[in-house]
């Protein structure tokens, strides 16, 4: 079922990407595997995503020596404890979820530490919500700016998660947003910032992220059906 999800999957995003008038191999599929195990994972990578995102240090732990992740980059995408970071830190190849200044210093201290540079996306709180952390878009570009404060982390690009949204293209305002902060800050100089990557759009609003310029998509619902989480 995984292989078939995958494959499904794939022709949708083919289809918004050409309808926006991109190329298809413009925008990643990064598997959202909360809540999946080992098992239902290494059938995601088989089935030909192009990265993982796990949501939880505990998950990412243990799912980790079973070789879940086996073949593909492997992305944080949930919200990262302070006291968690060296578990993070130097294992995925990319922090999607750096939330916060205090967060960011964490990722400096230990990767310095390992001696090793690692790659982040800032997480921008593109609705202004007060139930979801992450940086306003005014503070983004002020920490894009000063990126070179901070030489054993790079910035690869931005994440956001909208508002979840009631009707088809409710959410395009916000992706447009992003995409306008994204150019903005790619069009600076700034150390230790290389701008790649714009992860916008889930399950529900894929498509629309993609027409406003998404280079990355978080699916787990489409690739692994619903959660259970009365487990």
């Amino acid at each position: 079922m995984i292989q078939e999800n995958v494959a499904k999957l794939r022709i949708r995003m083919a289809e918004a990407a050409r309808a926006a008038g991109r190329d298809p191999k413009e925008i990643l599929l990064c598997a959202a595997t909360k809540m999946n195990d080992a098992a239902a994972v290494r059938q995601a990578v088989e089935a030909g995503v192009d990265c993982c995102g796990e949501n939880r240090v505990q998950e990412l732990v243990q799912k980790l020596p079973q070789g879940a992740y086996d073949g593909v980059p492997i992305h944080f995408i949930g919200h990262l404890q302070t006291n968690k970071v060296r578990q993070v830190v130097g294992v995925v190849d990319l922090i999607q979820s750096v939330d916060r200044l205090e967060l960011l210093q964490c990722i400096e201290k230990e990767a310095a530490k390992k001696g090793l540079v690692q790659d982040i996306l800032l997480e921008v709180n593109v609705g202004g919500e007060e139930s979801k952390s992450g940086f306003t878009v005014e503070e983004a570009r002020e920490m894009a700016a000063r990126m070179g404060d901070f030489p054993s982390v790079h910035l690869r690009g931005l994440m956001a998660i909208p508002p979840i949204s009631q009707y088809p293209g409710e959410n395009c305002k916000y992706f447009a947003e992003m995409r306008k902060l994204f150019v903005d800050i790619s069009e600076k100089t700034y150390d230790n910032v290389h701008m790649e990557c714009l992860s916008m759009g889930m399950t529900d609003d894929f498509a629309d992220a993609i027409a406003e310029g998404s280079t990355m998509i978080r699916v787990g619902t489409a690739i692994f059906g619903p959660r259970n989480y009365q487990k």
